[in-house]
């Protein structure tokens, strides 16, 4: 008979990445869907400022099939595309905007700084620089693995009627 395996202690760290938003939440917030919903929880939020969001990488998504076998790294695009959805989010919950799809009405800035691999956790954190006529709006956003920064820039967006 082996002995029971300890269990280690809850970390501060990891205590302090409880969801504000659930998956399920965002789903309700957001119009994105598999395969392209990006976050998997929200760990801080201030609706009208600012977020930060989790979005874990995982081998079993499909960009992985072809990029690059052998050598899987996702994709910088959907690196920018998790940020703007965390962006997103940030504006969903403010109840003087109209109701309507954001989408992407420029990118600025943005660099990469290293790769992403499955097994990575992506911290992604959004604030709301403007917000001009209820229609547009501009976001500085990062994404970090392990405290590293792994991209960062300015991403713009606009509502389409």
């Amino acid at each position: 008979m082996t002995a029971p395996t300890a269990v280690a202690p809850v970390d501060a760290p990891a205590a302090a990445s409880a969801a504000v938003l659930t998956h399920e939440q965002i789903l309700n917030l957001l119009p994105h869907r598999y395969p392209f919903a990006l976050v998997d929880r929200v760990i801080a939020h201030e609706p009208g400022r600012s977020a930060v969001a989790i979005k874990n990488v995982t081998l079993n998504e499909p960009q992985f099939q072809g990029h690059f076998p052998g050598r899987p790294l996702m994709p910088g695009v959907l690196i920018v595309e998790a940020m703007a959805q965390v962006g997103g989010l940030i504006v969903t919950q403010m109840p003087d905007l109209p109701k309507g799809l954001f989408v992407f009405a420029g990118i600025d800035g943005v660099r990469f700084r290293r790769p992403v691999v499955p097994g990575d956790q992506l911290r992604i954190r959004c604030e709301l620089l403007s917000l001009k006529r209820r229609r547009f709006g501009k976001v500085r956003a990062e994404a970090t693995v392990d405290g590293e920064l792994v991209c960062s820039g300015e991403l713009m967006f606009s509502l389409v009627d």
